[in-house]
């Protein structure tokens, strides 16, 4: 863009006409909603700019945000990367996300009681049986158990995109331990630091408000019989990718961080050893997986979780959030069944399409994707991390065979869906030292209780950092950046 080539730190900017940009119209025109703050980013010099990345960067480090990328070889512990330049999202678009977002969760709560129950959706065939019985997440010892208050999936993060229409659509759903809320707020505290007029200019929702309506949904999803409940956050402990994040949100919330080697169950309770003797615990906020909970239920040889934790749960006399199994709603299988799900339940149709998926257990579909890899992105089901996904166009023809064979082993354990046109965001490029354009997807996270829903108003945009990449989860080489909703 020539009108560009003067701005130091907007030199390099150029963006793709195929792709939404959310900063520039096609026209070469700001959106409004961005033009006081590239008027602010305009005026900085490099290094001025660097200066205040380094406060940033600065910040980040001091909060000790870090995060495990897992390679063949070695554990890598990083700094998250982020990203200066701000994400906006007016009031009409927030909207419409959260209402979404909002109808989604619900929905996926409702089925998880309907297929731990009656099967009412199976046996009206709407859902195939199949997929339930096929996947790892379906736990049969949680059949016929009623969590406290009906709720399963009381944490649900939904990544979204923005397509070339302008429109957004869902990618995935999250419940079963959807993670990255802590960098949400991070990012904000990083902002502030390092642009602390900017907020003057702009009168953006807060995202502070998470820890207290955290605690506050685990409250209302109480023992019967509790006044006062004990809620701790159990992890797996410090080696552990997001252990950061778990820290983080105990802060927040004032709650204690345990392992499981600090719970005991006595008596069908949960109790935690402190040094003042046992300490009954009504709440937990789980962040180990299903499998690791109980070794005397599921893997034998665990030692993160509690012996006999899962039967205090059968009894009513713990809550674990999210509760177990809640993995089998955000199989990408079952993700096809959206559209179905919302309109059985709810009575509604969606207010976020999804995005166009082919499932590999269905015949026709599994030979559309075997002779069409190359305009596809192809995920396993049960992956996340953005770890197992193939995007066709970026693939030899070597690589596609490969794809092929292993997707024909284990069809079920496969989708595909169009490779869909992320929209683009300013991103600051140290090597141009100056703004370009990159794919961005958006996290958002909702809470349900009883009597209790909340949508954080901002998520954790996730920006792929290398030029033309479409995956932007941190652990294949992402970053993030604040998202300022509006008020």
């Amino acid at each position: 863009m020539k009108t560009l080539e003067k701005l130091p730190l907007f030199s390099s900017y150029d963006y793709d006409s195929r792709f939404y940009d959310e900063l520039f119209k096609d026209n070469n025109e700001i959106r409004d909603i961005y033009k006081t703050l590239f008027n602010l980013f305009r005026t900085y010099s490099v290094e001025e700019f660097e200066h205040l990345n380094k406060r940033a960067k600065d910040s980040f480090f001091n909060l000790g945000i870090t995060f495990q990328v897992y390679g063949e070889t070695e554990v890598q512990e990083k700094i998250f990367p982020f990203d200066l330049f701000p994400r906006i999202i007016n009031q009409k678009e927030w909207s419409t996300i959260e209402k979404g977002v909002l109808q989604r969760s619900k929905a996926l709560n409702l089925f998880l009681w309907d297929i731990y129950h009656d099967q009412k959706i199976i046996k009206q065939g709407i859902v195939p049986i199949e997929l339930i019985n096929s996947s790892v997440n379906y736990l049969t010892e949680m059949k016929g158990l009623n969590p406290p208050e009906g709720v399963y999936n009381h944490i649900s993060g939904t990544d979204l995109i923005k397509h070339s229409d302008g429109e957004y659509y869902v990618l995935e759903d999250n419940i079963r331990c959807p993670s990255g809320v802590s960098y949400v707020i991070g990012n904000r505290q990083a902002v502030k630091h390092a642009l602390f007029g900017v907020f003057d200019q702009y009168k953006t929702h807060t995202v502070v408000d998470y820890g207290a309506n955290l605690l506050e949904t685990m409250e209302s999803v109480k023992p019967s019989g509790v006044d006062n409940p004990v809620c701790v956050i159990i992890t797996p402990g410090v080696y552990n990718s997001a252990y950061y994040e778990h820290s983080f949100l105990a802060k927040q919330m004032g709650v204690v961080l345990v392992e499981g080697r600090d719970l005991i169950v006595e008596n069908d309770f949960v109790y935690m050893r402190t040094i003042y003797g046992l300490e009954k615990v009504d709440v937990i906020y789980r962040r180990v997986d299903d499998l690791f909970i109980d070794p005397l239920v599921f893997k034998k040889d665990s030692l993160l979780g509690v012996p006999g934790l899962f039967s205090v749960y059968q009894k009513g006399n713990v809550t674990l959030v999210n509760a177990p199994g809640t993995g089998v709603a955000d199989d990408k299988a079952i993700y096809t069944y959206m559209p179905e799900i919302i309109q059985y339940y709810l009575g509604e149709e969606p207010v976020l399409n999804n995005v166009h998926t082919y499932h590999c257990s269905r015949k026709k579909e599994l030979d559309y994707v075997l002779n069409n890899i190359d305009k596809l992105v192809v995920k396993p089901v049960d992956e996340s991390g953005g770890y197992g996904i193939s995007i066709g166009n970026k693939l030899t023809k070597e690589e596609i065979e490969k794809v092929k064979t292993t997707i024909k082993a284990e069809p079920r354990k496969y989708i595909a869906q169009p490779i869909m046109s992320l929209s683009t965001h300013p991103t600051f490029v140290h090597e141009t030292e100056s703004f370009e354009s990159r794919h961005v997807d958006l996290r958002t996270f909702t809470l349900l209780g009883k009597d209790k829903e909340y949508v954080l108003k901002g998520g954790l945009t996730r920006v792929a950092l290398k030029k033309g990449n479409l995956v932007v989860n941190s652990s294949q080489g992402g970053g993030s950046k604040d998202t300022w909703v509006l008020k």
